[in-house]
């Protein structure tokens, strides 16, 4: 049984039910033809001025027959959730809440874990075994992060690519593991690489196509992954609720601005892309972003699924030769 998410929640109850996790976020976004989804929410419609992941999420699901439930994530994501869950259960989908609670209550948090156990029929140590299995993977997508910021034997693209997938381990974690495990290998193998502007990307990820490697053709390459690395769970913890109070994600800015600040020092980062979506309520974090940071900052906006736009590229060169003669 498919179940699909629309954001990271505690995979591993999921895994303990024996159920395979899809991040539909991914499934969307990896499609030869992601527009075709958008197109299938708007003749729905989905307004044009809807964030497109939210619309790419419900074309998802009522184009994959496989798919019958979804766990939406409707405290500490996205503001539109709440109507995408409307619009799924008006076509017959399951839908099931998860929250996150605003303010890091644990009490609060393992209330609504245990909801999803009920509802999946595990237990406590059945879902603890599930995370030790998880953590396994973890730790060698840690290594690929290292290898990223350190040696430079990892690009920022693929960075990202394996970080991302963490969300769902790929619908099938064995799978995801050996696929890591050579990777690593592989990697490991490579020379070391001169690493030039040294970049960090912070914000959801992007629905540009090619940023990354439009970056690495001039000479630069994305050393931090925020939010890519935060669904690898990057903690060192047992404690399955522990582990989704450190997740910075779902629980403001703030949080994650300490996170961006430990990173920024220890990967000795120059300069900063955030990228906000269309019509997000996250483009309005960005004031606080620029104020909290003292280091140089791209905003970055996106829309739809695609390349990068010439106005776009001439911002990106415009911003790595400031930091290059900087």
């Amino acid at each position: 049984m498919k179940v699909g998410l629309t954001t990271t929640i505690p995979v591993e109850v999921l895994v303990a039910a024996g159920k395979t996790p899809v991040d539909l976020n991914n499934v969307f976004i990896t499609s030869p033809d992601p527009n075709a989804f958008l197109e299938v929410a708007e003749r729905a419609g989905y307004p044009r001025s809807v964030c497109a992941w939210i619309k790419g999420i419900y074309g998802v699901v009522v184009q994959s027959p496989d798919i019958n439930t979804v766990i939406a994530v409707t405290q500490g994501d996205c503001s539109n959730t709440h109507a995408l869950m409307e619009t799924l259960e008006l076509e017959g989908i399951e839908v099931i809440p998860f929250a996150y609670p605003y303010d890091r209550h644990r009490g609060l948090l393992k209330l609504q874990i245990e909801q999803l156990m009920e509802r999946f029929g595990v237990s406590w140590p059945e879902v603890k075994e599930a995370k030790k299995e998880l953590d396994c993977i973890r730790e060698k997508v840690w290594l690929i992060d290292e290898l990223t910021y350190t040696t430079g034997q990892v690009t920022g693209e693929e960075n990202h690519l394996y970080q991302v997938s963490c969300s769902d381990f790929m619908g099938d974690p064995w799978s995801f593991a050996e696929k890591v495990e050579e990777f690593l290998q592989e990697a490991k193998e490579r020379p070391p690489a001169k690493i030039g502007v040294r970049l960090g990307f912070i914000g959801v990820p992007p629905i540009f196509t090619d940023l990354y490697s439009y970056l690495e053709e001039r000479g630069a390459r994305v050393v931090f992954n925020e939010v890519q690395r935060q669904f690898t769970m990057p903690f060192q913890t047992d404690d399955l609720v522990e582990q989704y109070l450190l997740y910075t994600y779902p629980y403001g800015i703030f949080p994650r601005l300490e996170d961006i600040k430990r990173e920024i020092e220890r990967r000795r980062i120059q300069g900063l892309i955030h990228y906000t979506q269309s019509f997000c309520f996250r483009q309005i974090e960005d004031l606080i972003v620029r104020r909290c940071l003292k280091i140089p900052i791209l905003s970055l906006e996106g829309d739809r699924p695609g390349p990068l736009d010439a106005r776009t590229r001439i911002r990106l060169d415009a911003f790595l030769e400031m930091l290059s003669s900087a």
